[in-house]
């Protein structure tokens, strides 16, 4: 639970989740010290680093007041950013990654808008970034620049359920995390612990803005990262079930999110599926197969959400995951094959949906 406290003059606080980042560490606290906004806290995490993380953090905590080194011994990422949560201050909370950095004002923007528009939570466009072979960045876009900058309830316009989750690019009311019991999980170990929690943010949220301009650039090649390791099998699917139970205990309050849930929950199968070790695609399609047929007998698979070629994606793997596994780790022309003859069979209204 957040640490109960008297009024605050912090504005932004900003947690740091630390565990051996010591080769790209520095560029990330320059970038937070290099932060044009007044009332802000960085709290860096050492989530029980082995190498010279936590002392990169002390030399910044003795140079600059807002740096604050929380240091306890290793529980993960989902228990790094809880201890974070539970020592934050500010009317708002943020993510910095030790290996991401962001522009000069990215907290001043994110606070302007969150001020302007009493938003319960903003986000912001972002890049993909390579530092090598030669510096890299591709732009990724929260949302169209005409949604940008004018407040939306995440229950009436949707497509915020199914954005990467991203928390680095987003700012959030620190009493709506609170108030909703919001936690990530904290399973040693574990990978992608913002999927669940983002999207809980979104659906406790009534007030939330988009910024168009990319704030923050997200490093791809850190060998370490865990978009880069391969065995992660049951990391994406536990995240989802957490996500599930909350939706479900919520009843009504949530009505009408469990299948935009779903929606999200097969991309985010099917991208999990494409970056795992070629040996653990047949156990993976085998869970999900399981996990979507009882979606689908339940009636929580809302078709009009899916592509043609999505929605064909996802009967193959439900009926027969073994197929879904040789079409999908082919050539490519053979699931092409598949989805027009898909295509065909529904318009003759023979297929499987539309």
């Amino acid at each position: 639970m957040f640490c109960a406290k008297g009024e605050s003059t912090t504005r932004v606080s900003v947690v740091v989740p630390i565990y051996n980042a010591e080769r790209y560490l520095r560029q990330c606290l320059d970038s937070l010290a290099a932060q044009r906004l007044e009332g802000m806290e960085f709290l860096c995490v050492d989530d029980g680093s082995t190498d010279g993380s936590a002392a990169i953090a002390r030399e910044y905590a003795k140079a600059d007041s807002r740096f604050k080194v929380l240091s306890k011994p290793n529980g993960g990422y989902g228990h790094a950013v809880n201890f974070g949560f539970d020592h934050a201050e500010g009317d708002y909370v943020g993510i910095l990654e030790a290996d991401d950095f962001c522009v000069p004002d990215m907290f001043e923007r994110l606070h302007a808008a969150a001020v302007e528009h009493d938003a319960d939570v903003v986000r912001s466009s972002y890049n993909l970034y390579w530092s090598r072979p030669e510096e890299r960045r591709e732009f990724q876009e929260c949302a169209p620049e005409a949604e940008c900058g004018s407040v939306f309830d995440p229950r009436a316009l949707t497509g915020c359920f199914l954005l990467p989750p991203a928390l680095w690019s987003m700012l959030v009311r620190r009493s709506l995390v609170a108030e909703n019991g919001l936690r990530f999980l904290e399973s040693p170990g574990a990978s992608y612990q913002d999927t669940a929690f983002s999207f809980k943010v979104w659906a406790c949220a009534r007030r939330a803005v988009y910024v168009h301009e990319a704030l923050l650039d997200y490093r791809q090649d850190n060998e370490a990262s865990s978009i880069n390791q391969k065995d992660k099998l049951r990391c994406v699917p536990e995240e989802y079930a957490e996500l599930e139970r909350f939706l479900r205990e919520g009843g009504a309050r949530f009505d009408g999110l469990l299948p935009i849930m779903m929606k999200r929950k097969f991309a985010a199968y099917a991208w999990n599926y494409d970056r795992l070790a070629a040996e653990l695609h047949r156990p993976f399609a085998d869970l999900a197969a399981g996990e979507f047929r009882g979606a689908l007998s339940e009636g929580l698979m809302d078709q009009d959400l899916f592509s043609s070629d999505e929605w064909s994606d996802l009967m193959l793997l439900a009926r027969d995951p073994g197929r879904f596994v040789a079409l999908r780790d082919g050539d490519g022309r053979g699931l092409r094959r598949f989805r027009r003859a898909e295509r065909v069979r529904r318009a003759l209204g023979v297929g499987s949906g539309r």
